[in-house]
């Protein structure tokens, strides 16, 4: 499994914007790229129960409005917009916390650009790891993305969770979480304080957290 980790991660633009989210303080990680397919095969890759086991992971449940669902090993929820071929939202729902995704496609020329939002209210959680938390596990879902629709190919389980331990794929994951860092920065917190918890966030992606250390993942 070989990825061009700065030309991948490169691709993507990254913001954290906060905001009060009915009375309480939130904040969305947004990440938007361009990829070279059209807007309705970009709409299948990401709706498609037969689609997205081939590039992120088994999914159960209804694909519809109002339905649920529930990613294996991963996060549930329900879809709460569904308006084909350019946009859905759902509850993201993983480890007893809830949050909130929204994804919008666009057709840009001969590419669909897809961008991505995922909201979360501020607890102890993000102030310990920041927006890296879930940042690097959608970065890496949208470079199997890529990979998926470049190729056609369907991810391997095995094969990728060898490369996620590899040279390779732990500069991915800092790569990804220095990224997120900047973008955390760019929203107004203090930069020593995004780096804190930015380190937290790459070391346990890389394997390296201490046991005392929760898991900084929800569900991407």
């Amino acid at each position: 499994m070989e990825i061009d980790v700065a030309k991948v991660l490169g691709l993507v633009a990254r913001s954290v914007r906060n905001f009060d989210k009915d009375g309480k303080p939130a904040s969305v990680v947004t990440l938007t790229r361009l990829y070279d397919t059209g807007v309705d095969d970009l709409w299948d890759a990401v709706t498609s129960r037969e689609c997205i086991p081939r590039w992120f992971a088994p999914v159960e449940g209804e694909l519809r409005l109002g339905g649920r669902y529930q990613i294996k090993g991963n996060a549930g929820g329900t879809i709460t917009a569904c308006t084909p071929p350019s946009h859905f939202a759902a509850t993201w729902e993983f480890g007893g916390a809830v949050s909130w995704i929204d994804v919008k496609l666009t057709a840009e020329r001969s590419q669909a650009r897809l961008t991505l939002e995922h909201t979360a209210i501020i607890e102890d959680h993000w102030n310990q790891f920041g927006p890296g938390a879930v940042g690097i596990g959608w970065d890496l879902a949208l470079a199997g993305l890529e990979r998926y629709l470049a190729t056609g190919a369907s991810v391997d389980h095995e094969t990728a969770e060898a490369w996620m331990v590899s040279p390779e794929g732990k500069d991915f994951m800092t790569t990804s979480g220095e990224y997120w860092r900047a973008a955390h920065v760019a929203s107004g917190v203090d930069p020593d304080e995004a780096k804190q918890r930015s380190d937290r966030t790459i070391a346990f992606y890389r394997g390296e957290t201490p046991p005392d250390i929760v898991h900084p993942g929800t569900g991407s």
